[in-house]
């Protein structure tokens, strides 16, 4: 039941997924998604590391905080909920 998504509160990008579908769906995330990526913005506390799968996993988790419903931690397969906190 680690799939249960009533005991999770984060949501990641997917180890699985591929650098481009990651890119696609964070593109999606920060823009019409309306996550706020300031954060992951060359320059933002969050920038680094600066890889594509921990910028989309900010992303996702900043849509999925403002969207805390099953089907907002998705992203076309590339996002999984959690119940460990990503920023440990």
């Amino acid at each position: 039941r680690s799939s249960d998504l009533s005991s999770a509160s984060w949501c990641i990008a997917s180890q699985s997924a591929s650098q481009t579908a990651l890119q696609v769906a964070l593109d999606y995330a920060c823009g019409y998604g309306g996550a706020d990526c300031q954060a992951i913005q060359a320059g933002g506390n969050c920038y680094y590391p600066n890889t594509v799968h921990d910028h989309a996993s900010y992303a996702f988790n900043s849509y999925y905080q403002k969207n805390p419903i099953p089907n907002s931690c998705n992203f076309g397969g590339t996002a999984v909920p959690t119940s460990t906190d990503p920023s440990k």
